[in-house]
């Protein structure tokens, strides 16, 4: 009989040790069955590790290139780059049930017991040993390495309510209470952060890695632990915080280094998987890929940024907030100008900002330009970026015989117009505020003909901001929005003393 094709209830039935061995069963250790598991997804052309985008063709094949080799793993990355997603991932390639003596702390094969509890079971009861069956998801267990972990808390030690409930004397290894390492015995056992745990609770890893078995204080014990590790680090930690000791860091048998999105299309994919968006939210608020763009964007510039910290990084985090952020404002001024449908623009993607400033560490140029102003920096140089997409290079319309296909827009904003686009503005009057600008329709048409209905309202307003980052227009932050005008009138106007309702925000 096969052990590996009885199906998971007929399985759940069998009950003692007598019947495991008259069902076939055999013991596998844990690095091999993740090993037999992978080699059979991979044969069957199944999808290894679904949900992460990006890492196709250099994360994922280096992880099963390390399963296959039975290596334990050490995820090297700057935060936000999916590294313990991957690690929780990893349970999909356990069986779904394993054995284990039932009552056992340390989950403990019926053919292979390793405590004292499970040894004294079988011997007592052989084949009528009880046992019971433990479910994949409760064989992953997950550390967030922070300065307070003792030794302790990983391996165990000598536990003296234990020692006095069963009046045994501290010599006698049930006494041990047994921490997360030995309990996670024949599962995935995660460590976050590996370079803040302190350098002599590292050393404490030594033979677990090395020859697979624990040393607790005081006691002579060995317990060869069968346990797949994989361990996470950013590399800002080596120098801010700590390190790997070289002697842990030689035994970890694979380092696998990952990486943030390298192209805008694969950031949308993470952000609109990750992204919590409520279903009235979905039904209430359009929105386009344009917007999306917008956000990743944010994100690949602020990572080139002189403001932003580079060794830091710059997580998913900020574009799957910044998206939900971006709904949000949409959805609050539909529910204010009581509107059952509305569609996103551009001032709503500037009104993420508080989404952006939590998500980047600065170095000191930017700490002294403010996170605000750095944030306002990198959506203007996303829209800037974005902008030549969809439209004419600005600087080059200047030189062209052709003359700029934007000069009726500059001009009429030059004779002493300009456009307020307010945060709450009604999608009524969000039309008439943008429709006003002669020339902006004809852009759009022209150069996007395709875009029809909100789709062209978003790109008339896009061309403006598109156009004062490219310094052919003015734009003013007003304490209820945004205000566009000639470019000579911005620079020379200055709100007069104690006058706070605009705010020169030329970028």
């Amino acid at each position: 009989m096969n052990y590996k094709n009885i199906p998971a209830e007929k399985l759940l039935q069998i009950k003692t040790l007598g019947q495991l061995k008259a069902a076939g069963y055999e013991p596998q250790s844990v690095k091999q069955e993740l090993r037999t598991n992978l080699i059979k997804k991979l044969q069957n052309k199944e999808e290894v590790f679904p949900g992460i985008w990006g890492y196709e063709e250099t994360v994922i094949p280096d992880m099963q290139r390390a399963i296959l080799s039975m290596h334990h793993i050490n995820l090297l990355g700057l935060r936000g780059q999916a590294k313990t997603r991957i690690a929780r991932q990893m349970v999909d390639l356990l069986d779904e049930y394993i054995p284990v003596v039932k009552g056992s702390e340390l989950n403990d094969d019926p053919l292979q017991p390793l405590s004292r509890f499970a040894k004294d079971t079988v011997h007592e009861h052989g084949d009528d040993t009880p046992i019971s069956w433990m479910h994949r998801s409760d064989r992953y267990t997950e550390k967030l390495a922070t300065p307070d972990v003792s030794v302790a808390d990983l391996i165990g030690d000598a536990d003296p309510i234990k020692a006095a409930t069963m009046k045994l004397p501290y010599s006698d290894e049930r006494v041990i209470h047994f921490g997360l390492i030995p309990r996670s015995h024949r599962g995935i056992f995660v460590i976050n952060e590996l370079p803040d745990l302190q350098a002599r609770i590292q050393v404490s890893l030594f033979n677990i890695l090395q020859e697979g078995d624990i040393q607790i204080r005081g006691f002579k014990v060995r317990m060869p632990l069968d346990i797949q590790f994989v361990f996470t680090a950013n590399p800002e930690d080596y120098t801010n915080r700590g390190s790997i000791v070289t002697p842990l860091k030689d035994r970890i048998d694979s380092q696998i280094i990952t990486h943030y999105p390298k192209t805008i299309e694969t950031g949308k994919k993470i952000t609109k998987q990750e992204a919590h968006v409520k279903e009235e939210q979905g039904q209430l608020v359009k929105t386009n890929d344009i917007i999306g763009d917008l956000i990743e964007q944010v994100a690949f510039e602020a990572r080139e940024s002189e403001y932003v910290d580079a060794k830091s990084g710059v997580s998913a985090r900020l574009t799957i907030s910044a998206y939900e952020n971006l709904l949000s404002a949409a959805e609050r001024r539909a529910l204010m100008n009581g509107e059952t449908s509305t569609y996103v623009r551009v001032a709503d993607f500037l009104n993420t900002i508080p989404a952006v400033t939590g998500k980047v560490e600065l170095v000191y140029e930017g700490e002294q330009e403010g996170a605000g102003h750095v944030a306002q920096v990198l959506m203007g140089k996303a829209i800037r970026s974005q902008f030549l997409k969809y439209f004419p290079d600005p600087d080059k319309g200047k030189k062209s015989k052709q003359g700029s296909p934007y000069k009726s827009i500059t001009e009429w904003f030059g004779d002493g117009n300009t456009v307020d686009i307010l945060n709450d503005a009604s999608e009524a009057d969000y039309k008439k505020a943008v429709q006003n600008v002669p020339g902006l329709k004809g852009l759009v048409e022209k150069y996007q003909p395709d875009a029809k209905g909100d789709e062209k309202l978003f790109l008339m307003e896009f061309a403006l901001h598109g156009l004062a980052e490219h310094s052919q227009l003015s734009k003013n932050r007003l304490s209820t929005g945004l205000q566009f005008k000639d470019l000579l009138s911005g620079m020379f106007s200055m709100p007069s003393f104690g006058e706070e309702e605009e705010e020169d925000d030329n970028f």
